[in-house]
């Protein structure tokens, strides 16, 4: 399976098994590169899904907040899921850096490899040519 075809899958070709069994990224180079469903959902590679994308991403993690009350209870406050964002990221074809992925948003470049269901649909929707009085041409198999 090609990398592309893991990608359109909904799998990243990013993403793999450590030897320990993390889950991790191999394009986060700034902080762990530990991953979850949640994270890479969020990625902003994966949304804006262009071939000509060559990034690096850093990982941000809320850090823990302990509250101690005077009553004596204690609650951890940890209200932010971690998130990943660009560390450096550029378009190969443009040579122009990006910052986050509305700088892609209508590129012409960008458009043209999304997928395009609706063409996919529209064809897969289209009835042959019959009944039109046209003659079909009949699959044939050669001998000899």
């Amino acid at each position: 399976m090609h990398n592309h075809d893991r990608s359109v899958n909904g799998l990243c070709e990013h993403r793999s098994v450590a030897a320990d069994g993390r889950i991790v990224c191999a394009k986060i180079t700034l902080g762990e590169n530990e991953v979850s469903p949640n994270l890479c959902r969020n990625c902003p590679a994966k949304i804006i899904a262009c071939h000509h994308l060559r990034f690096s991403l850093q990982k941000s993690s809320s850090s823990a907040i302990v509250v101690r009350y005077a009553g004596g209870r204690t609650e951890v406050w940890n209200d932010e899921p971690p998130s990943v964002s660009f560390l450096r990221a550029a378009c190969s074809v443009k040579v122009a850096p990006i910052t986050n992925p509305r700088g892609c948003a209508a590129c012409s470049l960008r458009l043209t490899t999304l997928p395009q269901p609706q063409v996919r649909e529209k064809a897969a929707q289209r009835k042959p040519e019959e009944g039109r009085g046209i003659p079909l041409p009949q699959p044939m198999a050669a001998t000899g």
